[in-house]
């Protein structure tokens, strides 16, 4: 199947520049130029929706003609999409793992941030959770993350490294829709990333999972080989690894590589 920008060619060459040009379609298909603004789409991992959101604001306003789109999604169903041929130009994941996944489709991904694991309660943790292991009380609604997603991958790693056995009462697509259970009080307990519980506000209370029983996640992203505006995209990458963009994920808890 030829690729998109395979396709934008081969009209070029059957009907000319007129053909390309005569409607907005053909004009802006995969492009994602107008009015001299360049689009640049960004597939991102749920966990960074804040940061991202405060960096969109932040290059947007230093870089006037590029427009940001980012869509959030679980990692696993990012990567579904990238092997779909979703038009994006960037993508960013919670996992290492995953983005291998997609090494076809993507240049060299860069690790701009890591993460760690914590477990949320409700506010003033009421059913007294002191560590991981109290999880495994049949009588607590614990949520995780489906073991695809890269934080229940996570969680699997660090409860099996304590021989810790949980029977969820749901497991959910990304990471946000845990703290989303814990949060409405549709479960007592649920595992997420420091950031998320941060971003969880006073709706949450935070049980830390010390350093040494933890797991560290790796936040790779990575320019799309079918991206339209690769110059653009990969300009976006570096300002995520310099001190002003690590800014916005440092702000929501993210740490250096």
């Amino acid at each position: 199947m030829p690729s998109r920008r395979t396709a934008a060619a081969l009209l070029a060459l059957l009907f000319g520049p007129a053909a390309v040009g005569c409607g907005s379609v053909l004009a802006d298909d995969g492009g994602g130029r107008s009015g001299g603004t360049t689009t640049v789409t960004v597939l991102a991992a749920s966990s960074l929706t804040d940061a991202f959101g405060s960096a969109e604001h932040a290059y947007e306003a230093e870089h006037p003609r590029v427009d940001l789109r980012i869509s959030y999604a679980g990692s696993q169903t990012l990567a579904a999409q990238v092997r779909q041929g979703a038009p994006a130009d960037v993508l960013a994941t919670a996992d290492t793992r995953t983005m291998r996944s997609v090494s076809a489709e993507t240049g060299r991904p860069r690790i701009v941030a890591t993460n760690r694991l914590t477990v949320v309660t409700a506010p003033g943790n009421p059913h007294g959770i002191r560590d991981l292991r109290d999880l495994a009380d049949p009588s607590l609604k614990v949520v995780l993350a489906a073991e695809e997603v890269p934080v229940g991958g996570y969680s699997r790693e660090v409860l099996a490294e304590q021989d810790v056995h949980v029977r969820p009462v749901s497991l959910e697509s990304d990471v946000r829709a845990v703290l989303g259970k814990v949060e409405l009080g549709e479960a007592d307990a649920g595992i997420v990333y420091e950031t998320d519980a941060h971003s969880g506000g006073d709706k949450v209370a935070q049980v830390p999972v010390p350093v040494d029983r933890n797991a560290v996640a790796s936040y790779p992203v990575a320019v799309l080989k079918e991206s339209a505006h690769p110059e653009g995209a990969a300009a976006f990458i570096r300002w995520l690894g310099s001190e002003e963009g690590f800014t916005h994920l440092r702000e929501q808890g993210f740490r250096r590589p």
